[in-house]
């Protein structure tokens, strides 16, 4: 299970690191764009644990202490690595107010944040907690916001919705993902893995007896549907939230 990503100690100068624009390449043509860049493609190609300074350093052909001068350490480039993905979440895409009305919008909202996450998997690694804001992260949640913006909620409402929207696309997600490890490391089907599995749980199971959960497990899908379940989820999150606008 890759390790989760820890949050920067000093969140005031990573603050001032996002937002750095101006700061002149070094060596090389170094700079902090170069490194996030580098550690994303690496993040990308073999995952978050693959991702040290030294890795960056490699990458870019220089001597790891170099990256010290443009990055305090690997927490603060993570972040870097978050807001610089975050950025890019709508690139070559249409802007969800872009769209369509606000439920298209939502839905548009929850694909992205879904195929965005499958593209990039390390990106489920990473805590979400207390996040610093970078440009790339508000402007995204401002393109977000704005496709919910006047359809007849509050400013706390049109939050908590699209929290709970990009949550749902986000679990959805870290359920598939998690899907993919599994197969991968055990280099079984579902099926081959039930088969071998099933035999085993009746026997342990004995003569305790759960009609429904029999019923309504052996109806659905052994290892889960993550796409169904978010599309589920979703709608009746955007029905619930219909019944409260305006007339």
């Amino acid at each position: 299970m890759p390790r989760k990503a820890t949050r920067p100690g000093d969140p005031t100068a990573l603050l001032a690191l996002l937002w750095a624009s101006d700061q002149p390449p070094g060596r090389g043509a170094t700079s902090v764009p170069a490194i996030t860049d580098a550690a994303l493609a690496i993040a990308d190609e073999s995952g978050l644990d693959a991702v040290t300074m030294r890795s960056v350093a490699d990458r870019l052909g220089v001597g790891a202490m170099t990256l010290y001068g443009y990055v305090p350490g690997r927490a603060e480039l993570v972040e870097l690595m978050v807001d610089r993905l975050a950025a890019r979440t709508y690139a070559g895409q249409r802007a969800p107010a872009d769209v369509g009305d606000w439920r298209e919008a939502a839905r548009h909202i929850a694909r992205r944040t879904y195929e965005h996450a499958l593209a990039h998997p390390w990106s489920v690694d990473v805590t979400p907690a207390r996040p610093v804001l970078g440009p790339g992260v508000l402007v995204k949640y401002d393109q977000e916001l704005a496709a919910l913006d006047g359809i007849g909620l509050s400013d706390v409402a049109m939050d908590r919705l699209l929290s709970s929207i990009t949550n749902l696309a986000a679990g959805a997600a870290r359920w598939q993902i998690g899907m993919q490890r599994t197969r991968a490391a055990s280099g079984l089907t579902d099926e081959q893995w039930w088969e071998r599995m099933g035999p085993a749980l009746a026997e342990a199971m004995g003569d305790l007896r759960v009609p429904v959960a029999d019923r309504v497990g052996s109806a659905a899908a052994n290892a889960g549907d993550p796409t169904g379940s978010l599309t589920f989820a979703l709608e009746a999150l955007l029905d619930g939230v219909a019944q409260q606008l305006p007339r």
